[in-house]
């Protein structure tokens, strides 16, 4: 089934070429069904390519969906042009009085710096604040899950010694919750980021580690209600992402490594071969489906 979205954002081209089935809003008006309500904080300096990323796992279930773009109040963005922004993004400001079923709160290239000195931190805490009123399941990723992680628990972050940038394996540590229903018991998915956070430090809150890697540490975490969600790496990464960061570290001078596990034969010439795919489109298909449809209330302002 589709996801519902605006009939020119860039994502629709893209994903109806690669046979997926987007709805225009105008088509979804006139289906007599509640799509479930998603909302997508969008973080990422890349926000065209990161829309598709999320839209294209966010389609591949029998559920209708209705999409919201969010940005921040104030922030100044300066890899999307502002027309783009003002045609599909919503503040908090604009929605603060609506319901989601879902919210999507992505990662960000912050994290060399503290929580508070990020200029829209004081936006996204009211926002996470909002959301445990306002969202049924808000599912974090990357540096929005160290984010969600120490507003909700004071769970803190630590720098790493060099860049955690590759494909890593991940064993399932809890195979009865339904958000890895249908994993391999060990799986492959991206890293990319620079600080980590620590397993004692989550059960001590009294989360669950769903996964975890010998080299990344804790992967999937949740609470007990299945309303917090956190996904320390990017399973929404296209097959390139990876390529495309690493080129740009090098093209500012940075002494990084490659991504490990990634290129073919670790030749960094060859097109790397895509590995966590379905991983990550089980991971979005469960959520939507056990964290979110089948928990939310019919009536949305119940929630």
């Amino acid at each position: 089934m589709p996801v519902n979205i605006p009939t020119n954002l860039p994502a629709v081209e893209t994903l109806s070429s690669e046979g997926i089935f987007v709805m225009t809003e105008k088509r979804a008006r006139s289906q007599d069904i509640r799509p479930l309500e998603i909302g997508i904080v969008n973080l990422m300096p890349t926000k065209i390519n990161t829309e598709t990323q999320l839209l294209r796992l966010l389609s591949n279930t029998p559920l209708q969906i209705e999409i919201t773009l969010l940005r921040m109040n104030n922030h100044v963005y300066k890899n999307t042009g502002q027309e783009h922004l003002d045609v599909f993004y919503h503040t908090h400001m604009d929605v603060k009085d609506k319901w989601f079923d879902g919210l999507i709160i992505t990662g960000a290239p912050v994290e060399a710096l503290p929580f508070d000195k990020v200029d829209y931190w004081d936006d996204l805490c009211t926002l996470m604040d909002w959301s445990k009123t306002n969202v049924y399941s808000t599912l974090h990723i990357c540096w929005g899950a160290q984010a969600g992680l120490f507003h909700h628990y004071g769970i803190k972050k630590y720098e790493l010694y060099e860049k955690l940038s590759g494909v890593y394996r991940h064993k399932v540590q809890v195979s009865s919750n339904c958000l890895i229903r249908g994993f391999d018991d060990e799986f492959l998915a991206p890293h990319s980021r620079y600080t980590n956070v620590r397993e004692e430090d989550i059960l001590i809150a009294g989360l669950s580690v769903l996964a975890k890697s010998n080299e990344t540490g804790v992967y999937i975490a949740v609470s007990n209600d299945h309303r917090q969600v956190f996904i320390t790496g990017h399973p929404e990464y296209d097959k390139t992402t990876l390529d495309d960061e690493y080129k740009r570290d090098i093209g500012k001078g940075l002494n990084i490594k490659p991504p490990v596990n990634y290129y073919k034969d670790n030749n960094l010439n060859k097109i790397p071969t895509m590995h966590w795919k379905a991983h990550a489109h089980l991971l979005f298909a469960n959520w939507l489906n056990y964290y979110v449809y089948q928990e939310t209330p019919y009536h949305i302002t119940s929630i």
